[in-house]
């Protein structure tokens, strides 16, 4: 059912468990990025389509629902092209915007948007479980040469936190919610 142009689907709740303080170097890695995977969905939860795609922090256009776009993208790129070397395209047409991810939103779209992270996020976790973290993996034509699978996971847990302050300033100018 629609309500002024948008769907009114809103981000389901989402559960985030307490990273453990004890556990070996892959299931801390792991732990961590899971928290921090939960925490962006926290930030989205209880939103429309239409608050999602909502800039609320001018100048800036940065957005909750582009936030996921984006990093369902970089779970792509990082885990499935870079750590598993699996020949999957991206997720969006970077031809005229390299910001495409963040860009090309509509609030409509933001409930397959977000079946899109998800499903980036499982075949993320299947492909780093594939891959010790001693692993070298080719740049694939990055800059920097090869990477260590240790070195994509410690990157994708910077990466999500960085995203996770932004969304923090985002989510509190949409509706007041303090960042949890």
């Amino acid at each position: 059912m629609a309500k002024m142009g948008h769907m009114t689907w809103t981000a389901p709740a989402q559960d985030r468990a307490d990273v453990p303080h004890t556990g070996d170097e892959r299931a801390q890695l792991a732990a961590w990025l899971d928290f921090h995977r939960a925490t962006l969905l926290t930030k989205c939860a209880g939103l429309t389509g239409a608050q999602l795609a909502t800039a609320s922090v001018p100048p800036s256009r940065l957005t909750l629902l582009g936030l996921v776009r984006h990093l369902a993208e970089v779970e792509r790129y990082w885990f499935r092209r870079v750590l598993d070397d699996e020949p999957v395209p991206s997720l969006f047409s970077y031809d005229t915007d390299a910001d495409a991810d963040f860009h090309d939103l509509d609030p409509d779209r933001a409930e397959a948007d977000f079946a899109t992270y998800r499903a980036e996020v499982a075949a993320a976790r299947a492909a780093a479980g594939r891959h010790d973290l001693d692993a070298t993996v080719s740049s694939r034509g990055r800059p920097g040469g090869d990477f260590t699978a240790r070195w994509v996971h410690l990157h994708m847990v910077e990466e999500y936190a960085r995203h996770n302050g932004h969304a923090d300033l985002i989510r509190e100018r949409i509706d007041g919610a303090a960042a949890t």
